[in-house]
């Protein structure tokens, strides 16, 4: 197959081109460089500037769009909450307006979204992809991106959504942040502890996409998560157990995360309790299903 990523270089989307180059497709990628990548044909694009080389999108069987500025990266300026915007919905509009354009047209478009969606804070409640839209800057960010991406389908292509959840990985994204202070000693629980984490090892999202690409059954919304949602207390204590290391510092407070990181500061404060029943129930298979096996395979993996 002709797959084409968006964000191929980030965490997922390296390792999905991996995936896909083992299987024996043709991996193309949109980047703001066009830097020659073995295997890889690589097309420019500007998402501010509102230009991207047509041809990327030329007899396509797959478009993977994963691009999109982190959440994580900065503190949430009106500025730079305008951008985590633009860089989601921008780029879809680019890519639809390309893809309009074409006779013959991809035959599925994956798109990444976030568990985001469902709020700040929902707690206990187990939330599935029929919940209703939560509060807060993350949830209309997801709502917004979500928009953007519905209109593939209105050109005959299977649109799928998948709200991922927290990525964990050895090389990138947040577990390498999280486990930093637990081998100093110095790691705790943040704010209460006690806010949902919902999480899905980075090989079974790959392996998810995949399924996706494949699946001419799977349409519209799927929660990207593992069966085992935990608290932050508990995603602590297992990063400590898989590095042999105790824990003895008492939980950050709420109330310092926020004077550090201002708004940004329910990423960690806040969670969501997210059911994977959906994409369990179309037969995908999740193969790191436990978070201590995960941690302590991903932390001790050299």
């Amino acid at each position: 197959m002709n797959i084409l990523i968006t964000g191929g270089r980030g965490l997922v989307g390296s390792d999905l081109t991996q995936n896909l180059l083992n299987g024996d497709h043709k991996v193309r990628h949109l980047s703001r460089s066009k830097r020659a990548i073995d295997n890889i044909e690589v097309f420019e694009w500007d998402i501010e500037k509102g230009k991207m080389d047509q041809s990327a999108v030329e007899n396509l069987d797959a478009i993977i769009h994963l691009a999109g500025e982190s959440v994580a990266d900065k503190k949430w300026s009106a500025k730079q909450k305008a951008k985590i915007i633009s860089s989601r919905t921008d780029s879809a509009r680019l890519l639809f307006d390309a893809v309009s354009k074409l006779k013959k047209k991809p035959s599925v478009f994956i798109s990444a979204s976030g568990v985001g969606y469902y709020g700040i804070d929902t707690k206990e409640e187990l939330m599935t992809e029929e919940s209703e839209k939560g509060d807060g800057f993350l949830s209309d960010v997801v709502e917004e991106w979500e928009k953007s991406v519905d209109k593939f389908s209105a050109l005959g292509i299977r649109t799928v959504k998948l709200r991922i959840g927290l990525v964990l990985a050895k090389n990138g994204g947040a577990l390498p942040k999280m486990a930093l202070p637990v081998k100093f000693f110095i790691g705790s629980p943040l704010g209460t502890g006690k806010q949902q984490i919902s999480w899905i090892h980075i090989n079974d999202l790959v392996e998810l996409i995949n399924y996706a690409v494949y699946n001419k059954d799977i349409e519209g919304v799927y929660n990207a998560v593992s069966s085992d949602p935990v608290t932050n207390s508990e995603m602590t204590r297992s990063i400590a157990n898989a590095l042999g290391k105790p824990l003895f510092m008492p939980n950050v407070p709420s109330f310092v995360l926020k004077l550090l990181l201002g708004e940004m500061s329910v990423i960690v404060t806040g969670g969501n309790k997210v059911s994977n029943r959906k994409i369990k129930s179309t037969g995908f298979n999740f193969q790191n299903e436990n978070l201590d096996e995960t941690l302590s395979q991903i932390l001790n993996d050299n």
